[in-house]
């Protein structure tokens, strides 16, 4: 809700629900059950999550296989996966607690630096962001959007790639 001054309240700390998700989240046999029934292509591309905080996430996809293109690298769509992931993992987080409030992806960007081979790390530090627009939608009832970046990188610590998604968080009214 709007405090007095009509102004939007401070994003909230730490919370119990939060930090039940990240434990979840991190705990890595509860990782690959969610996955296995929410995500099955992130489980099978074999993404894992590897931090994630209030402010910053990170996930790895590998290069094998079932990610890998006809020249030799990782899918782009593979990494696309791993992207959307380390900003998502944190939508999740942040709309956890509270009321309900739906996300969507609405837009994504890329930008391709150099091939991605072995295993690729993405970091969103967007948590902030995030949070932010989700207690502004429950605070208005309104749809806020954010754009979360997320850098991967190669073992040697090089760009392979940078991605902008545009996420739309909306609290849900009651009753719906």
């Amino acid at each position: 809700m709007l405090n007095p001054t009509g102004a939007v309240p401070p994003t909230s700390a730490d919370t119990p629900q939060k930090a039940a998700f990240r434990r979840d989240i991190l705990n890595p046999l509860k990782l690959r059950i969610f996955m296995l029934r929410r995500l099955p292509m992130a489980y099978l591309a074999g993404l894992r999550v590897r931090s994630l905080t209030e402010k910053e996430a990170t996930v790895t996809v590998p290069f094998k296989y079932l990610t890998k293109n006809p020249f030799r690298s990782i899918y782009f769509a593979c990494l696309a996966m791993a992207a959307e992931l380390a900003s998502g993992v944190q939508a999740l987080m942040h709309v956890s607690s509270g009321s309900p409030t739906s996300m969507l992806v609405t837009g994504l960007e890329a930008t391709f630096m150099k091939k991605a081979v072995g295993l690729i790390t993405f970091t969103c530090p967007d948590g902030a962001s995030i949070e932010q627009a989700v207690a502004e939608s429950r605070a208005t009832g309104e749809a806020r959007t954010v754009v979360a970046t997320s850098t991967g990188l190669d073992a040697a610590g090089d760009t392979v790639a940078v991605f902008r998604i545009t996420w739309s968080f909306r609290a849900r009214q009651a009753g719906r």
